[in-house]
């Protein structure tokens, strides 16, 4: 479909400044767009890309006044990043929707399937299991005795979920994530060898919660591993066995939390952050990326480096560090100096 600026323009409340009958059919971004698409400029270091790019629209600021002539038509709004998010949003509504059961799925005559369902060519849904209404159910997913798939959820290809798990209402959990498997359990023996520990307990996602491909979140040994409501999990993540983490919590790719560790509610943890076994993490603690924790951190706290450190002790920290090489060869050059 194609819309025009002026269409735009009505929909998201914003001022045309060039030609309001020009049209767009896709997106892109501002250095990368061409003929037909829609971009925006919403960082003032892009601005650079508006003077170049092929775009036919671009969604500016109330408050830009571009330095030199701009070819595209330009629509001025408020607020352009929830502007770019309305439309995105109503563009992948507008997408072709998934409908019906495949005849080349599995379905366990025991399993029960909303009627509204999609389920896609060699899944398969054992005995117990629970689809509730819209949810999607992409090709080969495979989901085990006795889970519960909540209203509007989608599990896209490759999710693998074991028995005795629950996924939440309007989740989304990408192509490849594991849900369920063991925790890593092994006790010790003389002989150096290991007794595996059975995993009995089950994993438990709350609503609106969204998982990235090849995340990993193993089942409890008793009781749940819990993903709480409104968690944003990236691709690459690993959550051992009886971990919480709170609600609204947002963590980047290659996490790795140890088990039974609890991490709070409307926390960020950036990229490859390590969290050791029974470690307690406070709300809203913000976490810098390749840090590692192995103690408690209370609300509101900052941590960086590993092991992690507070904010501003890690940047003290880092700056008597980056110094060594400099202290070293002063240090040596009056060593000298008192032998003679």
């Amino acid at each position: 479909m194609e819309f025009s600026a002026e269409m735009i323009a009505g929909l998201l409340g914003g001022s045309i400044v060039g030609d309001k009958n020009a049209t767009v059919h896709t997106v892109s971004s501002i250095e990368g767009g061409k003929k037909g698409a829609l971009t925006y400029l919403s960082n003032p270091k892009y601005e650079q890309y508006i003077y170049t790019t092929e775009a036919s629209i671009v969604l500016v600021g109330n408050d830009f006044e571009p330095k030199q002539e701009v070819a595209a038509t330009l629509i001025k709004l408020p607020d352009v990043g929830a502007a770019v998010l309305k439309l995105l949003e109503m563009y992948n509504a507008m997408k072709p929707q998934k409908k019906g059961i495949s005849k080349m799925a599995s379905i366990s005559e025991k399993a029960t399937v909303a009627e509204d369902c999609y389920v896609g060519d060699f899944t398969v849904i054992e005995a117990g299991a629970v689809i509730e209404a819209g949810a999607k159910i992409y090709p080969q997913v495979y989901v085990g005795d006795g889970v519960k798939i909540g209203a509007g959820t989608t599990l896209y290809p490759g999710v693998k979920i074991y028995e005795g798990c629950r996924v939440g209402a309007n989740c989304i959990i990408h192509a490849g994530a594991v849900i369920g498997a063991d925790g890593f359990g092994f006790l010790p023996k003389p002989d150096g060898t290991f007794d595996k520990i059975p995993q009995l307990g089950n994993v438990i996602i709350e609503d609106n919660v969204e998982i990235g491909a090849n995340t990993c979140i193993d089942r409890a040994k008793t009781d749940s591993t819990i993903i709480r409501k409104g968690v944003k999990l990236d691709n690459l993540i690993q959550i051992g066995h009886n971990v919480e983490v709170g609600e609204n919590t947002v963590s980047s790719a290659q996490t790795g939390i140890a088990g039974s560790s609890k991490v709070g509610q409307n926390c960020f943890l950036g990229g490859q952050v390590g969290i050791a076994d029974h470690v307690t993490i406070g709300n809203r603690v913000m976490i810098g990326s390749q840090s590692g924790l192995d103690k408690y951190v209370p609300d509101g706290e900052t941590r960086l480096g590993s092991p992690a450190l507070p904010g501003m002790t890690f940047h003290r920290s880092f700056a008597v560090f980056k110094n060594l090489p400099d202290l070293q060869k002063r240090v040596a050059a009056l060593e000298k100096e008192i032998k003679k």
